[in-house]
């Protein structure tokens, strides 16, 4: 017996002029505030979030093991060091970069704040410090 029920397909429609308009967004639908940003703002304002969240020694050991993983390479294969001490001195690398990089994440965020604060007008800004 022949299927009874034809499952239904979203369609694509095109207009008097031939042009053929997709259904548009079909997620939630924008705030008021967002559908007043342009797409350059929300990435400048995405960027600014981003810059102004504090370091974490999370952050600073991901960069650190990435930094140390390379050093290794670059001892291995382009200095030619023996892989024992090319893994003992990459070791030390990675435990110099965790606090070198988690401090200046942190000299570098606490600038940002303060200029950040300079703009809007307070006198004193008060970083978020863990």
């Amino acid at each position: 017996m022949a299927q009874t029920k034809k499952k239904r397909r979203s369609k694509h429609r095109g207009n008097a002029a031939g042009v053929i308009e997709s259904r548009g967004r079909t997620g939630r639908p924008p705030s008021a505030e967002e559908r007043k940003q342009t797409e350059k703002e929300l990435a400048a304002q995405r960027r600014r979030e981003r810059m102004m969240r504090p370091p974490t020694w999370k952050a600073a050991s991901t960069r650190a093991a990435l930094a140390a993983v390379v050093f290794g390479v670059l001892l291995v294969f382009a200095f030619q060091t023996p892989i024992a001490q090319a893994v003992s001195l990459t070791a030390m690398v990675f435990l110099f970069y965790i606090p070198l990089g988690y401090y200046t994440d942190q000299f570098i965020y606490r600038r940002r704040v303060k200029s950040e604060a300079a703009k809007a007008g307070s006198d004193k800004p008060k970083p978020k410090v863990k």
